[in-house]
């Protein structure tokens, strides 16, 4: 017993162990991909944000400038220009920013700061693919722009042109400013903010996730040890879980499933003594007719009676022990058949007044030789219930055999049917009664008691009407007085049983 505990126990804790592996990690790698996922978006949106407020600052700029170099007529004329770019860019150092003025004339770059340095004058299909991109749009009276990395600058740079127009409209050339986002740092600290961030909230989120994958996971572990013991016919294990949702529901589920399964045990073991005490009276009662008839027959074979009237009389005893046995057959066959579940009573509209009439034609021969008179009292000439006609004559039959077997010569058995909320039948006799200690094991089965007049009764007669009562969904209560007689009374439903 030792032994095995202790490998219920094993057994309980590597499931437990492996249960909160399990929802860890199902934690965890919810929490992982939300994390990654959220992290992505965020750097996604927020550089998208700050390179296009930086494009929108830098084409305003280049839209001021350009308005200012369209004041001038000719824009090849650059030198006249050179201190108002120095000026511009000197605005723009600090952002390190480069200015373009193109001429649309002769497609020359007009004025660079990037050039300047090198006191050059350069032809735009010098500039990289992406910058020349967008001056042929601005070439065009288009604001254009454009991300990404510059050959040029060696570097990942945002590019902006925009028109130069002159009084009349036309396009004469194009403003271009070239820089890297001054957010550029801060979008890279904003980054790595965001994954030390979410490194951090992973950290926490895992030992979260520890905490609840054990509150979930304690739960399920109890209920499995309690399937456990349940399997093993342990019917007193309680998981007692008051846990609200879904797994408090199905701990109280299998909770009540162990008080059904304790409930089925001792019904179980209730049919298993019946079983036993039923096998044992059986074996007594039919163990006494056939010894008794046994002995007869040895002493009628090894010739002991010789007299022709012993033998017509040990003859007369062994038909008597045969008929009793055959009558204990009977009864335990309509025993077994009235306790079967599968077993249904066919009804049909049955006169009450008619059963007891043909019941007293059929026992009166018997009630005469002893004097007794039997009279049926009833309120109405027809008093009809549902029920089986057979089945009803035999449980009234077997009430009134036993009146007659009981009663004293010249005395009198009353029957009074009576309708009212219910439907009553009493039978009452004048018999010898029965003893009040006996009263609550009268309809059980092979009780009979110790007078004389019940010697020959198989025990079956009063549990066979209880049933028939029953499958009828009618109950049958008796009263009765030592020396005075006794009163069986049956009680149907009469709205379940009434024919109008």
């Amino acid at each position: 017993m030792e032994k095995t505990g202790r490998r219920e126990g094993g057994i309980i804790k590597r499931f437990y162990q492996k249960l909160l592996f399990q929802l860890f990690m199902y934690f965890a790698l919810v929490v992982c991909m939300f994390a990654i996922l959220l992290g992505v978006i965020y750097m996604k949106l927020y550089e998208d944000n700050t390179i296009r407020t930086f494009r929108n600052d830098l084409v305003k700029k280049s839209e001021r400038i350009s308005q200012n170099v369209s004041n001038y007529a000719k824009l090849n004329d650059y030198k006249g220009f050179s201190s108002y770019l120095e000026t511009m860019q000197s605005l723009f150092d600090k952002n390190e920013t480069d200015i373009y003025i193109i001429s649309n004339v002769n497609s020359q770059i007009a004025l660079s700061s990037y050039f300047t340095s090198y006191n050059t004058v350069s032809q735009i299909e010098s500039l990289p693919k992406a910058m020349y991109k967008i001056v042929m749009l601005a070439f065009e009276g288009k604001v254009a722009s454009n991300k990404g990395y510059i050959q040029l600058y060696h570097r990942q740079s945002v590019c902006v042109a925009v028109p130069v127009k002159d009084t009349g409209g036309n396009v004469t050339g194009a403003v271009m400013l070239v820089s890297a986002p001054q957010d550029q740092m801060l979008l890279y600290n904003g980054q790595r903010y965001i994954i030390i961030s979410s490194i951090a909230a992973l950290i926490v989120s895992f030992v979260v996730s520890i905490f609840l994958a054990g509150k979930f996971s304690r739960p399920i572990s109890a209920m499995r040890k309690v399937a456990l013991r349940l399997s093993e016919g342990d019917y007193e294990a309680k998981s007692d879980i008051r846990n609200g949702g879904e797994i408090g529901e199905l701990a109280c589920s299998i909770d009540v499933l162990s008080d059904k399964l304790k409930e089925n045990e001792v019904i179980r073991n209730n049919m298993e003594q019946t079983r036993r005490d039923f096998f044992a009276n059986v074996s007594h009662e039919l163990r006494t007719p056939i010894t008794v008839m046994r002995g007869y027959s040895e002493m009628l074979v090894d010739g002991v009676v010789s007299k022709e009237e012993k033998k017509q009389q040990y003859y007369e005893r062994m038909l008597g022990e045969c008929k009793s046995m055959e009558r204990l057959v009977g009864d335990l066959l309509i025993l077994s058949k009235m306790q079967n579940p599968d077993f249904q009573i066919e009804k049909e509209p049955v006169n009450l007044i008619q059963v007891f009439h043909d019941i007293i034609r059929g026992i009166h021969v018997v009630a005469a030789k002893k004097q007794i008179e039997i009279e049926c009292l009833h309120t109405e000439e027809c008093i009809m219930m549902m029920g089986d006609y057979d089945r009803l004559r035999q449980m009234f039959l077997i009430i009134l055999d036993n009146a007659v077997k009981f009663s004293n010569e010249q005395s009198h058995i009353k029957i009074e049917i009576e309708v009212h909320t219910n439907i009553t039948i009493k039978i009452t006799d004048q018999g010898i009664g029965i003893a009040q200690e006996e009263l609550p094991y009268i309809f059980e089965k092979f009780y009979k008691s110790k007078l004389k007049q019940n010697e020959q009764g198989s025990g079956l007669g009063l549990v066979i009407a209880k049933q028939i009562a029953m499958k009828h969904g009618g109950v049958i209560n008796v009263e009765s007085e030592l020396g005075k007689g006794s009163t069986f009374q049956f009680v149907f439903d009469k709205t379940c049983n009434q024919m109008l």
